[in-house]
């Protein structure tokens, strides 16, 4: 384990903001993660572990110490008639492992395809799309304390999974560092396609008999066409969760715009932020080097040399105009760092 000092986080974070870490340390195994603690350095300075680094959006310098999380490797771990379970070390990149279940056909991840991040960020930002999230699939996760040193399990009960949330957001926030997580997945897949452009892609490509490999072609090929690559151009995916409002507020707007963009909810309805976004004259917006992508209004950009605090003074603009236009309070998804 070698401690290194004023490294620059750009090439790890997918906004692409140049950063200075005051210490950096790359984890590979689990003895450096032990060392790092029995040094008690997480004692000594604020943590910050990056896996993709693809929800983070970097304000300043971090005055503290970065663990950048390289632990790998995956396996079956246990097997039933209808379920297999695969256990993944959290440094694992989200979209390989994603595609090395497909390749063995094992379903549940494939409405997931080709999200940006490292598999142990998926249970801390319950990451989900086209109608499914990690909670679905999840079965437990490991996970070392910062402070204590001490392995702990968590069930699928123990993470307290919401909307784009989970205990590790709130109650245990910056004092784990999840080391492998667990999916129970389906020998007999049910497969997901009533959500967003699925079916329709599906019906483009000719496909005459369902798959994992079908339904994850298909999102990849939605995704291609909606969201900018971050290898190419600096973002972090969605920005905006999707805003849940009353049914009877849903009811008013609807009136007022036939083409809203929503969907039923557990407490309400949910209405599609990058609607509300495009239609309060943002998509495609471009200001001093950054601006809101013009394919997907959820998607904030960084097309070269933005700081955090411009790309999140623009977050700022978007979410009170919105809640100036509709009445709805967005919330940001990007973790601000």
């Amino acid at each position: 384990m070698h401690i290194q000092n004023n490294v620059s986080l750009l090439p790890f974070n997918t906004f692409h903001i140049d950063a200075l870490a005051h210490h950096y340390v790359e984890i590979s195994s689990l003895d450096d993660l032990r060392e790092v603690v029995a040094q008690k350095l997480p004692q000594k300075h604020e943590v910050l572990v990056l896996g993709g680094g693809s929800n983070v959006l970097l304000m300043h310098n971090f005055d503290g110490l970065v663990l950048k999380n390289n632990l790998s490797g995956k396996q079956v771990v246990n097997e039933t008639e209808e379920h297999v379970y695969v256990k993944a070390a959290s440094g694992e990149v989200w979209h390989e492992f994603v595609l090395y279940c497909i390749a063995q056909n094992y379903g549940g991840l494939e409405n997931l395809s080709l999200i940006p991040g490292s598999v142990g960020a998926s249970p801390i930002q319950n990451i989900g799309a086209y109608g499914a999230e990690i909670k679905d699939t999840f079965f437990e996760l490991e996970a070392l304390h910062l402070h204590t040193g001490k392995t702990e399990t968590f069930a699928l009960n123990d993470c307290h999974f919401g909307y784009r949330e989970s205990v590790f957001k709130n109650k245990l926030k910056g004092q784990f560092f999840i080391t492998s997580v667990t999916f129970k997945l389906s020998k007999n897949p049910v497969f997901r396609t009533d959500y967003g452009q699925i079916q329709s892609e599906l019906d483009r490509l000719g496909v005459k008999e369902l798959s994992v490999k079908a339904i994850s072609d298909a999102v990849c090929n939605i995704r291609r066409s909606k969201l900018p690559d971050p290898a190419q151009i600096g973002n972090a995916g969605s920005f905006f969760k999707n805003p849940v409002i009353p049914n009877e507020q849903f009811v008013q707007l609807k009136q007022q715009y036939p083409d809203i963009s929503a969907y039923p909810a557990e407490r309400g309805t949910k209405i599609a932020a990058g609607w509300l976004i495009e239609k309060a004259g943002w998509k495609g917006k471009t200001l001093d080097g950054y601006g809101v992508h013009k394919n997907q209004a959820l998607v904030l950009v960084n097309y070269g040399g933005a700081s955090g605090e411009q790309i999140y003074q623009l977050s700022t603009d978007i979410i009170a105009d919105i809640q100036k236009t509709f009445g709805i309070a967005l919330e940001r998804e990007v973790n601000k760092i």
